[in-house]
């Protein structure tokens, strides 16, 4: 070793000794070993969701997504050697755009949570305003997030109660003061909200409607481009990724296309080559690796293209129609539970719940009003 590459670290705090390693394993040793360790891990609790959801991975969805070509691919950047990736991010793109009704998607942002901040910035960028409009209803992680992305950009954070009864948002007064309402369908809670003219309310006084959705619901709701969203965000862990203790997700980002050049991230587009073929690559680039750092929407400069590619085959697997199965399966299993437990609130819900019934994830560490509650989620793979 040469001690001269860390003559600049202080010798009070060099390592002088060794590290205190256990003996190398042979290879059986080690996979006994793992194996033993994995089995501390404690199953989670089938009726846990809140952005996170144990719903069926077909088996093709594992297969495609571990090809090599896939699973070793990196930033797609020279397009004559990146036709697969750039392909498949495209087709990821269109599916998303079919499921929300929108004009324009990305190629994915880090997790829902991120997605959504960036919606919000996007808002203040296109308004010029200041102050964001949220539900307090939207769930409370990403509200964290969008606290942060607020602090470092001066943006002020106003949030619209919920309504104790029906779990819904309470009516929002949308001013000319704020760039953007953000709103979750369904909310947190589970609870689907009354979306019918609200757009028109947010356009009037110049701001735009945020709308984070579970992609799963799609297959049975209206999708957010039909009752006027401007931007649509959401979680795609859903889509064909497991839950994996948690990580990594997929920030879904959608747009009307009066907002195309403020997409963050990357876009894929499609053309054609000088003999007519189609090809594909990296298009509209805003992102501050490619343009005048000040200039950028967005330091995000990657997306989490595997998962995108679970999603992309997922959609394609599923179909509408096996989309709305699963969607159906959700709605029911959860109502049936609903019923035999109860709820505090009337609004409809799918797939969540709340309830005193202590089955689910405790709230009183969002809401400590509701600290006698907790929140119920039912998949198609919940047994009920």
């Amino acid at each position: 070793m040469n001690k001269d590459l860390f003559l600049d670290i202080p010798a009070s705090t060099r390592l002088n000794a060794p590290l205190r390693l256990p003996a190398p394993l042979s290879e059986p040793e080690l996979l006994a070993e793992l194996t033993e360790q994995s089995q501390k891990n404690s199953r989670p609790n089938q009726f846990f969701g809140a952005g996170c959801y144990n719903h069926f991975v077909p088996s093709a969805v594992k297969h495609i997504v571990s090809r090599s070509e896939f699973y070793t691919a990196y930033t797609p950047y020279q397009a004559e050697a990146s036709q697969g990736t750039l392909q498949v991010i495209y087709e990821y793109q269109s599916l998303l755009c079919a499921l929300t009704g929108m004009d324009v998607a990305n190629a994915s942002m880090y997790d829902g949570a991120t997605a959504l901040a960036e919606a919000a910035l996007l808002a203040c960028r296109v308004t010029g305003r200041s102050e964001v409009l949220i539900s307090s209803a939207v769930y409370p992680e990403y509200r964290q997030v969008l606290q942060t992305y607020a602090a470092g950009a001066d943006l002020k954070i106003t949030e619209v109660p919920y309504d104790k009864k029906t779990g819904r948002t309470a009516s929002p007064s949308f001013s000319s003061a704020y760039a953007c309402l953000i709103l979750s369908q369904p909310n947190f809670f589970g609870c689907l909200e009354e979306v019918s003219g609200l757009a028109d309310k947010v356009h009037k006084e110049g701001g735009l409607f945020i709308v984070c959705v579970d992609p799963i619901s799609l297959g049975l709701l209206k999708p957010p481009g039909e009752y006027g969203a401007d931007v649509v965000t959401g979680e795609g862990q859903a889509l064909g990724n497991s839950q994996n203790f948690g990580g990594p997700g997929l920030g879904l980002f959608a747009v009307k296309k009066a907002l195309l050049r403020q997409i963050p991230g990357r876009l894929v587009g499609k053309t054609s080559d000088v003999e007519g073929k189609p090809g594909y690559t990296l298009t509209l680039q805003t992102r501050e690796q490619h343009i005048r750092r000040e200039r950028a929407t967005s330091n995000i400069c990657s997306n989490e293209a595997l998962c995108a590619l679970a999603a992309c085959a997922y959609l394609s697997l599923m179909g509408k129609s096996g989309l709305r199965k699963v969607a159906e399966l959700c709605l029911q299993r959860a109502n049936h539970l609903k019923r035999k437990f109860g709820s505090p609130f009337s609004a409809p819900t799918f797939k969540e719940f709340v309830s005193r019934n202590q089955a689910g994830l405790p709230l009183g560490g969002f809401y400590p009003e509701l600290k006698e509650y907790s929140l119920v989620c039912a998949t198609e793979l919940t047994r009920v």
